[in-house]
């Protein structure tokens, strides 16, 4: 038995974050259905890297396995009656409309609390349901410029990189996911529902909890050096370095053992203050030219054996290939009905009785239209007539 089995999550989110918080809860065991519009979700159509696959792309993929698909127009008296069967029938509802939108649509926390008291209302949203930014579009790249991150790596005076992963719709989605079982553990406690409210900008602000209270409670102030620190508030050196075949990270070494795995005399007997804070810019140059002369795999294994931490940059390939990413099974395989086999990143919670599971991969648009509306006692001429209405789309099969 899975620790969600027997919970009904509605999924009425779009995009990355909200469907990744939903998808988790299924990978758990819940009974996750995705509402949709009758042509499908906004992901189905766009994916990124352009990555297209035989009728389901790989973005929407990624973010949909484990949950069963009804497409419905929810403006429709037809489509709206059945939302409030299910909403009466379930245990979470997970929404990231913009501002307003779930009022027009009627599925805002007050109308759905009204039919299902014990509901679990999981709303998200960029910055907030109030305040000034309100109607600002709350979206990855903006949210990580505005969290101060960026201007703590990287040189002094360049323009600020970005991460390379949507790390804001992923830090939002955990925290929806986290809150979505805290509020099912209070209801299971008190037999009360609530409504959760996550935003992206308290997500990746609370993220930095260290960094800000060394900011805030601190007084330090971030400050970028002429060479490419990968933290503001990390002594020198730290940060990556090129090889004669490729890069290699380092992080606050022991100055005497990095002086000997580089045979780098120069940085033997150095002060930490004095070459890590003040001078860390020459400090880091004075390493910089000192890897260069190795290759990857020789200088890791000398930096090893001097118990300096170091490590390989990895690409994509290398990280799928690495044996402690097999030994840990991180990547789950399965096969979709259209898109074949699939490899793709499992539930990264381990546990010892109830483990997470791959019921179904993404569902195709309206697949389980029908199947969802039986269990709701609606009939099968019912069913052909809202189709025939448009009020449904569904999958033939």
């Amino acid at each position: 038995m899975t620790i969600l089995k027997g919970y009904t999550v509605l999924d009425c989110s779009i995009a990355m974050a909200g469907p990744l918080a939903a998808q988790r809860l299924g990978d758990l065991g819940a009974d996750v259905i995705k509402i949709e519009p009758v042509n499908g979700e906004w992901q189905r159509h766009t994916a990124a890297g352009d990555a297209k696959g035989n009728e389901i792309n790989v973005s929407f993929l990624s973010l949909n396995r484990n949950k069963r698909s009804l497409a419905i127009d929810l403006k429709s008296d037809e489509g709206h009656k059945i939302i409030r069967q299910l909403v009466a029938k379930s245990d979470v509802f997970i929404q990231n409309y913009r501002a307003g939108v779930a009022d027009r649509l009627g599925v805002d926390y007050d109308t759905l609390a009204a039919i299902n008291p014990n509901l679990v209302y999981v709303s998200m949203s960029g910055f907030g349901e109030t305040g000034p930014y309100v109607k600002r579009p709350g979206q990855d790249l903006l949210l990580q410029a505005m969290s101060g991150a960026m201007l703590s790596a990287g040189r002094k005076g360049e323009a600020p990189q970005a991460a390379g992963q949507y790390l804001v719709d992923a830090v939002t989605a955990y925290s929806a996911f986290e809150g979505a079982l805290a509020a099912l553990l209070h209801r299971e406690r008190t037999g009360e529902g609530q409504k959760v409210e996550v935003n992206m900008l308290d997500a990746i602000t609370t993220l930095q909890m260290q960094e800000l209270s060394v900011f805030t409670v601190g007084g330090v102030p971030q400050t970028r050096s002429d060479e490419p620190h990968a933290h503001s508030y990390i002594r020198a050196p730290y940060g990556t370095f090129k090889t004669r075949n490729g890069y290699i990270a380092i992080a606050m070494p022991d100055f005497d053992g990095l002086s000997r795995a580089l045979d780098a005399p120069a940085l033997s007997g150095l002060d930490v203050d004095q070459a890590g804070w003040t001078d860390r810019d020459q400090t880091f140059a004075m390493v910089r030219e000192a890897v260069v002369k190795f290759n990857t795999d020789d200088v890791l294994k000398r930096l090893e054996a001097e118990g300096v931490w170091s490590g390989p940059v990895y690409s994509y390939a290398d990280l799928v290939a690495d044996p402690q990413i097999a030994h840990n099974q991180t990547f789950v395989e399965y096969d979709h009905p259209t898109e074949g086999r699939v490899k793709t990143p499992g539930f990264p919670i381990r546990f010892g009785r109830t483990p997470s599971s791959i019921r179904y991969g993404a569902p195709l648009t309206g697949e389980h239209t029908d199947d969802i509306l039986k269990d709701l006692g609606v009939s099968e001429q019912d069913i052909q007539s809202l189709a025939d209405t448009g009020v449904i789309g569904r999958r033939e099969k």
